[in-house]
């Protein structure tokens, strides 16, 4: 199974949900998308696969977002393209790819809908929330700590 993870090693998401990938059997392939930035065509595709609108995809905390006013609704998705072009780290993570289909996962857990093998066996994120439990069911909001 081929998987491809746009990855930040810096999000806590990205590291989970790299985890989680891992946990499944698979050896995803990594993209450090802050050093490979994806091309404007690439970030359309995942974007377009993943059933989001541009807009959606970009991330606004931590970001130059708002120093750039790209909350201005008249923006066409060309002008964002080039404002995540300029600053990669526009771009929402950790995009997931499988042959069942593209994801932003945020929250982590949404990869496991698009794993082959989403039986990973118990999974507890870095934070302490529980994501499957000790019997291999999925659970929300539990912390552990």
């Amino acid at each position: 199974m081929s998987v491809t993870i746009y990855h930040n090693p810096e999000c806590g998401t990205s590291r989970n949900t790299l985890a989680m990938i891992r946990q499944s059997g698979v050896e995803p392939v990594v993209i450090e998308y802050l050093k490979t930035p994806p091309s404007r065509t690439r970030i359309s595709e995942l974007v377009a696969a993943a059933g989001m609108t541009l807009r959606q995809a970009i991330r606004q905390k931590d970001t130059p977002y708002a120093e750039l006013g790209l909350a201005e609704a008249s923006l066409s998705d060309d002008e964002l393209l080039d404002a995540i072009e300029a600053h990669p780290i526009l771009l929402n993570r950790p995009f997931v790819e499988t042959p069942l289909g593209t994801r932003l996962c945020r929250p982590s857990e949404v990869v496991l809908d698009i794993l082959e093998n989403s039986d990973i066996g118990p999974f507890t994120k870095e934070d302490g929330e529980v994501i499957i439990d000790a019997e291999g069911k999925r659970v929300t909001g539990e912390r552990i700590g």
